[in-house]
């Protein structure tokens, strides 16, 4: 009767709510575009009218996008207890771990994560941790060994206790005292020992990071190290020999690379751990990781292999497994909008509903066949020519992705990892891509900065599905920037990577035409993949209000007509949808305003100069650059406090990113200055307008007044201030 169980249930959420007012919204929208006409038509052609309507319909279109996308939200339950009863053999699972920078991304950061990984609740001789090391350093080696020594008695701790945080920073954070969970002298001692020992560790590592690290054997590949040319390093850390209580497999990895190849950012790191592991492991089931994003349910694997093992047909379809990302520490009331936490119950949880979330590159399960490029339904089997076709030049991997097409769920593990060790080292090498299919057809797609979401596209169009998995505990925690120049930075990556793939022979729209991905799929992505083309409309959007002002016209109804009744309700349904959507994830009305603010913010700043990186790269005058997102990896009471302070101010660099929310704050107080000084021909709205972006952008305006790391550098304000006055010459210019 157990085994007749679903391993999964699938239910609807029903949101009547939600869907009213995002119905009132778009007749609103749709009503502000009929008036606009109406006036076209009747007044004669306007400019200012014009550029209206054009900004309106583009809202009305992003709307109408979101509709489609969030309709049909569902949720997913897993039953790992009732795969346990099952009398099947768990398969082997390739764990992923990635690093680029040790400075940007500090060693002890993915230490933790490793540890983390090492201590699930899963067969020890089922699991391969492969930790890739783009920048090459030795001092992340020899975190990972010392890292190492401290889990053969934190995995064993963990397992005897069942540990729920196993992340060991986490779990001993600001803890002077055992937890009194369990009362026994010997669970008191053996939390001392551990956190003794675990101190001691992490001040080794934190002494190497000031090149206080010993002289050891295993570091001499690195002597004399070029970063970025240098030969592929491969160390099997610890090999488990078919132990079930020993430690997972740990291998450490430093792909060749070469001036003269391109070497493609994450996306060819995690193609080069594929084959590498392909050759070592090739577990069918891969799990990939952010080096800073920790297990935190120790059940992860067991929920996603709910999915995988479910006896329904729809499984057999599902490409991967995601799950959401969760940030830990985060400050308080998310003063930069970075947590995410709305987005993905509203959004992911619509998409699930149509054929599934998108990969967003870490925390997710893929199945090794998929990676590979099989579709769903594939029959027959590919001659060894082919595969070494498509594969490269190394026989033994292409024998290794024969097995893995034949489908063999417990996975195919070697009984020696040093066996294939040198044509690991083969395939690890910066030239072995060319002329195969890997980055094209195999593996991680290369051309954009945001592989995650264009490999997930590539496996949909397949017509594989996904699945996301939200748990509680949540399955993973990672670090969201903590001051705003990151922020900006990581959105001006998403949106550059987006309209890359938008741009690309890999749209969605050609998915859906010459593909298998659904419709209301193709939708979804349209809606993900435009987020950088928001800039310009709104842009130009949140200037008009401002050149009313300035030139003493309107572009909205005034208090005498009946139809400034349209705008005034779109803003009130707006914002109170948005209220209720953050009340209902359980965050504050502060937490509500700074997402609103920092909605405008990335809209008009880094998604604007991600827009110019596409244009000049689409023009061949540059190329786009993957920029690594920097990583806090303290949590001690200084940095706590220097977050809190960061929290309620905004901090500033000389990037060009606070160019154009300076700039605008300067025309929109600019602009309610002049109106004070003459008889009012605008209306309320236009006003209020100005009003609430200058309370938007207030952080900026402050930071023109402070100095240090809360002020806005003196070359930003005048570069800033030279468009502001530009503007203000134009709209003069064009005063009748």
């Amino acid at each position: 009767m157990a085994n007749s169980l679903p391993l999964y249930e699938k239910t609807a959420i029903k949101r009547r709510t939600h869907k009213a007012l995002d119905l009132a919204i778009l007749f609103l929208l749709l009503s502000l575009l009929a008036y606009r006409v109406f006036l076209l038509s009747t007044h004669g052609f306007s400019n200012l009218q014009a550029m209206a309507f054009l900004c309106e319909s583009w809202f009305a279109f992003v709307r109408l996008l979101s509709i489609i996308t969030k309709w049909n939200p569902v949720n997913f339950q897993t039953y790992p207890h009732r795969l346990l009863k099952r009398e099947v053999e768990l398969p082997a699972v390739d764990i992923f771990v990635t690093t680029a920078d040790p400075v940007l991304e500090p060693p002890i950061i993915t230490v933790n994560t490793v540890l983390s990984l090492m201590a699930l609740d899963y067969p020890a001789n089922k699991l391969a941790c492969y930790v890739s090391d783009d920048g090459c350093s030795p001092l992340t080696l020899y975190a990972l060994s010392e890292g190492l020594e401290f889990a053969r008695i934190w995995v064993p701790f963990c397992r005897k206790y069942e540990v729920d945080e196993r992340a060991p920073f986490r779990y001993f954070s600001n803890a002077s005292t055992p937890p009194y969970l369990h009362t026994s002298p010997e669970f008191q001692n053996e939390w001392k020992r551990v956190k003794v020992e675990y101190e001691r560790v992490e001040g080794k590592i934190k002494d190497a990071e000031q090149d206080r690290f010993s002289s050891r054997k295993d570091l001499a590949p690195f002597s004399h190290v070029d970063t970025k040319n240098h030969p592929a390093i491969i160390k099997i850390l610890w090999e488990n020999k078919n132990d079930l209580d020993e430690l997972p497999h740990l291998i450490y990895l430093s792909r060749e690379k070469s001036p003269k190849h391109p070497h493609h950012y994450k996306a060819g790191a995690m193609n080069v751990l594929t084959r590498v592991s392909g050759l070592l492991t090739n577990a069918p089931y891969i799990l990939n990781v952010d080096c800073d994003m920790y297990a935190n349910n120790p059940k992860v694997i067991l929920h996603a292999m709910c999915v995988f093992f479910n006896s329904e047909a729809e499984p057999k379809e599902i490409g991967y497994v995601q799950s959401p990302q969760c940030f830990y520490d985060g400050l308080k009331d998310d003063p930069f909008g970075n947590q995410l936490i709305a987005l993905y119950e509203f959004f992911a949880r619509g998409i699930m509903g149509i054929q599934g979330p998108f990969y967003s590159g870490t925390g997710c399960f893929h199945r090794r066949k998929v990676i590979y490029g099989q579709s769903p339904h594939h029959e027959g089997k590919a001659s060894e020519q082919e595969l070494l076709k498509s594969f490269g030049k190394s026989k033994a991997l292409a024998k290794s992705a024969a097995l893995t097409f034949e489908d063999n769920a417990c996975g195919y593990h070697l009984k020696g990892l040093m066996n294939n060790l040198e044509a690991a080292n083969q395939v690890a090498g910066c030239g072995y891509e060319i002329g195969t299919a890997w980055g094209s057809k195999i593996g991680w797609i290369y051309g954009s900065t945001v592989e995650d979401i264009q490999t997930g596209l590539m496996i949909q169009k397949r017509g594989w599905r996904s699945i996301y998995i939200a748990l509680d505990p949540p399955a993973f925690y990672g670090c969201a920037p903590s001051e705003l120049p990151a922020s900006l930075t990581q959105q001006k990556r998403w949106a550059t990577g987006l309209l890359e793939i938008l741009f690309s022979k890999n749209c969605p729209i050609f998915a859906t035409l010459f593909g298998k991905l659904e419709w209301k799929q193709c939708v979804a992505y349209l809606w993900l993949l435009t987020w950088g083309f928001r800039s310009i409309p709104e842009l130009c959007y949140a200037m008009l209000p401002a050149y009313c002002l300035i030139t003493n016209s309107h572009v909205f109804p005034t208090v005498r007509e009946r139809e400034i009744i349209i705008p005034i309700s779109i803003f009130i349904l707006y914002n109170f949808q948005q209220l209720l959507q953050y009340f209902q994830t359980g965050q504050s009305l502060r937490a509500w305003w700074n997402n609103q603010r920092m909605e405008r913010v990335n809209t008009m700043c880094p998604w604007l100069l991600g827009v110019a990186n596409v244009v000049l790269k689409l023009l061949r005058i540059s190329e786009t650059v993957f920029e690594v997102t920097k990583k806090d990896s303290s949590s001690s009471n200084t940095d706590e406090k220097t977050k809190l302070e960061d929290s309620n101010h905004f901090t500033f660099d000389e990037s060009l990113l606070f160019i154009p929310g300076t700039t605008i704050v300067l025309v929109q107080v600019s602009a309610l200055l002049v109106s004070l000084t003459r008889a009012r021909g605008s209306g309320v709205v236009e006003v209020a307008c100005s009003v609430w972006l200058v309370l938007c952008f207030w952080p900026f305006l402050k930071g023109m007044f402070l100095k240090g790391r809360y002020g806005l550098p003196l070359p930003t304000i005048y570069k800033s201030a030279a468009l502001a006055l530009f503007f203000l010459h134009l709209c003069q210019k064009n005063n009748p």
